[in-house]
């Protein structure tokens, strides 16, 4: 599946933000990228650029391309609710991420290619789509197979001092993960403000 395989470091001090795991960079340089982002003399941006900018990093923090992340928003907009936690409750439930928030991958790219490469399985069967959806009481597993413990358990080492969310149990000794419900929007805390991409989409 496609996906942004350009300069990380670069996006995230864009923004300001770590969208791709914890960046050294950003901690050195917290300034934008190029020859004037010591300066800091950005020009006011209108309102059009701010929500397209929200939009943008909430796709880059997911590795979601354009194309889907439309797509995302249509699923959401035609579900009951309010939109944009609809939105943000749809990427936060995609597989990789869940196996990135149970601590068997130090990232989300890293969850992705976990799940792509045929490592993980859910409710006993393998699921190698990492935008794969999970639903409250699904249970997720990494493979009995000696490489894929072997993975896990280095991740696990990695990801030891990140807490795993309530809406989420894990079973680090039997690489076993569940879905206890759906997260809410404070749960997922999100880094941007969602109703901005709900308003920069119904313009």
């Amino acid at each position: 599946m496609a996906r942004y395989t350009g300069p990380k470091s670069k996006i995230s001090r864009r923004f300001g933000v770590a969208l791709f795991g914890p960046s050294k960079a950003l901690e050195r340089k917290n300034y934008g990228p190029g020859m004037h982002g010591p300066k800091g003399s950005r020009r006011k941006q209108s309102e059009y650029a701010v929500a397209l900018g929200e939009k943008q990093k909430l796709r880059y923090q997911y590795g979601v391309l354009e194309r889907q992340f439309r797509r995302y928003f249509h699923i959401a907009s035609t579900k009951r609710g309010v939109t944009g936690e609809i939105l943000l409750q749809l990427l936060e439930t995609r597989l990789d991420n869940v196996i990135y928030r149970l601590g068997f991958a130090n990232s989300r790219s890293g969850a992705r290619q976990l799940v792509s490469h045929g490592h993980v399985q859910v409710n006993g069967r393998k699921v190698d789509v990492s935008s794969f959806n999970v639903k409250s009481g699904d249970a997720i597993t990494i493979k009995d197979k000696p490489q894929s413990r072997r993975l896990a358990a280095k991740n696990l080492e990695l990801t030891q001092i990140t807490p795993v969310p309530d809406w989420l149990s894990v079973d680090k000794d039997n690489f076993k993960g569940a879905v206890s419900r759906i997260p809410t929007r404070e749960e997922i805390a999100p880094i941007v403000n969602e109703q901005l991409i709900v308003e920069l989409y119904s313009r």
